[in-house]
């Protein structure tokens, strides 16, 4: 490893105290040690690195003490704070002798920043035998664990029970176990994680909480839930982490019926456990049980976290309930959440969810008051006037976004490409397209796609066809979403001839998306031919193809109403086919008002 000489300027300070006669007389060497191994540790403990620590290196070279290991070892811990790691490469290097507990120090140092990974590794690799122990694995593997390396990490646990240093015994400890179960949560490993599990059943060790949340907490990232659940049943104790991790697992592989039981079983439910639970529900499509579980924490006194609240926000914006949503906005605002109510993810969450809800207005609102805004703010703006039919007010926010040197991303891009094909901006959306590259991002299918839809809905069927043709040069096979466009804009314009064309395309790239076969039967009945409609119809059958339900729904005081066609199953059905029949009624006597006065109460 190279030497590195730290810039260090050595001046003691007058508050030291100075050294007995007697040590002076002899060389320095008779210097109490236990008098300068607790500021040693003071200097270490505040980072006071420059002032005290320098001070006291002084005193080890004037008394000649550098040539002390358990001093020395310390003053390589003490530089290993700078910024840089060259002071404590230094120290290091001028050990006389050198120990386990010097070459794990300095390690421990470089393994801090990821630009000196690459002398920690040469470092772990060129230690003695006898200096590479436990601690030294462990210090490697957490450290990689830390920097996302997890694979890695795995790698140096497979290094670790080869070497045969550490006796026939076994080769794992604690902190062994935390890292590798982290490890293997960070990549979802399984296999390793079994093993691991296995090493400690076989040699008896104890499983502590921290031992067992960590393997907990890994089985259920690796989509093991019921070996986590065993894991689980058989801990006799249980802190809210255990707890916690369990109900993230059900979550995990929506089984919400049961991350609900072991919520229920938990003793001390805290806001982290609530938190979990609330955010399984909204992400595996329970709004409505999200919001009420919410509801349900609130009544019990607890205090929602951030993630809690943007769980919460995300329910309402997937629902459309944008009342309930300013409710909730409100309540924030009352409650003070926190020493910073309005951080950053709320910001985003509140932007987002306006934005879904259609009112544009309150989003710009929520956007401009931001202190800070990330490249999730500028999206959600960008998305949210594209899909409310808002072009050119898209186009503007990118700009904007692109003036305040926030890199686009491709969400970015495919909201606004989306903003030209509504707005008729197809000379725009060719220069965003064509501009993709320029900013790093590579276009992808559903970019084209977006393009050749406005081009569809701008009437340019033809260079529509011609720039599809030209795409697997550019993506690859992945095609049938600019195809699927160009359908759409058949759809549009009532070409029946391309249609049939496309169609028959998308039939074979996509022979299970019963959405093609519909569209296709919609372009025939719109053009009155009711037997080719038919005929789609059937083939639909044949193939054993179902569309999609669709759903019509209504917010009334913070409550969404769904209904479907034919639908009986609201709890107020009747009341309701009566107001429509009276309405048909009044509908087909509306060229005389005067002759049917229609009672609604």
């Amino acid at each position: 490893m190279r030497r590195l000489h730290p810039p260090l300027a050595v001046h003691p300070p007058p508050c030291l105290p100075a050294p007995p006669p007697a040590a002076a007389a002899a060389g320095g060497s008779a210097f109490p040690i236990p008098e300068l191994i607790p500021l040693l540790e003071r200097a270490i403990s505040t980072g006071d690195v420059l002032r005290l620590g320098r001070a006291v290196h002084a005193r080890l070279v004037k008394t000649a003490l550098t040539s002390h290991t358990l001093l020395s070892n310390r003053l390589v811990a003490l530089y290993s704070r700078l910024p840089s790691s060259a002071a404590a490469v230094a120290a290091f290097d001028d050990l006389p002798h050198k120990n386990a507990h010097s070459y794990n120090t300095l390690l421990a140092a470089l393994l801090r920043r990821p630009d000196t990974f690459p002398d920690a590794l040469h470092l772990f690799d060129t230690m003695p035998a006898d200096a590479r122990n436990l601690v030294s694995y462990n210090t490697l593997m957490s450290s990689l664990v830390h920097h996302g390396r997890q694979a890695e990490a795995l790698r140096v646990v497979a290094r670790l029970a080869r070497d045969r240093f550490l006796g026939p015994g076994l080769a794992m400890d604690r902190f062994t176990v935390v890292s590798v179960a982290t490890a293997c949560a960070g990549i979802r490993a399984a296999r390793p994680l079994r093993e691991m599990h296995g090493a400690v059943v076989v040699s008896g060790m104890e499983l502590t909480v921290i031992m067992a949340n960590a393997m907990v907490n890994a089985y259920s990232k690796a989509w093991r839930v019921e070996e986590a659940r065993h894991l689980f049943d058989q801990i006799s104790i249980r802190d809210n982490v255990t707890w916690t991790s369990m109900i993230s697992g059900y979550c995990q592989v929506k089984k919400l019926d049961e991350a609900l039981q072991v919520f229920d079983m938990m003793p001390d439910k805290d806001r982290v456990a609530w938190t979990a639970l609330i955010s399984g529900h909204e992400q595996n499509g329970e709004e409505d049980t999200a919001l009420e579980l919410f509801e349900r924490m609130l009544a019990e006194g607890v205090s929602p976290t951030t993630f809690a609240l943007v769980s919460v926000l995300g329910a309402c914006a997937k629902l459309g309930l944008v009342t309930r949503g300013k409710e909730l906005h409100c309540s924030i605002l009352r409650r003070s959440i926190g020493s910073d109510p309005f951080n950053i993810f709320i910001h985003n969450a509140l932007v987002d969810m306006y934005s879904k809800c259609g009112d544009m207005t309150a989003a710009m609102a929520v956007f401009h008051r931001m202190p800070e805004r990330d490249f999730i703010s500028w999206n959600s703006m960008v998305t949210g006037f594209s899909h409310n039919g808002l072009g050119k007010q898209s186009l503007a926010i990118f700009e904007e976004m692109l003036v305040a040197g926030v890199r686009p991303t491709h969400v970015t891009f495919l909201a606004v490409l989306t903003a030209c094909s509504h707005s008729g901006l197809v000379s725009n959306g060719r220069l965003i397209l064509e501009s993709m590259e320029d900013h790093g991002v590579e276009p992808r299918a559903e970019h084209y796609a977006a393009f050749i839809d406005a081009l569809g809905r701008n009437r340019q069927l033809e260079e529509a066809i011609e720039f599809i043709k030209d795409l697997p040069s550019r993506i690859g096979p992945g095609t049938a979403g600019s195809w699927g466009a160009l359908l759409g804009a058949c759809r549009l314009h009532g070409n029946i001839e391309l249609a049939e064309e496309v169609a028959e395309f998308l039939f074979k790239l996509e022979p299970g998306n019963s959405g093609r076969y519909v569209m296709l039967s919609n372009i025939y009945a719109a053009a009155g031919q009711w037997d080719d409609a038919r005929r789609v119809r059937g083939l639909m059958k044949e193939k054993g193809l179902k569309k999609d339900q669709a759903y019509s729904w209504i917010e009334v005081r913070s409550l969404k109403h769904v209904f479907v066609a034919d639908d009986m199953s609201h709890c107020e059905a009747d009341e309701i086919y009566e107001m429509l029949g009276k309405l048909l009624d009044h509908m087909s006597t509306a060229d005389d008002p005067t002759e049917h006065q229609l009672n609604f109460c």
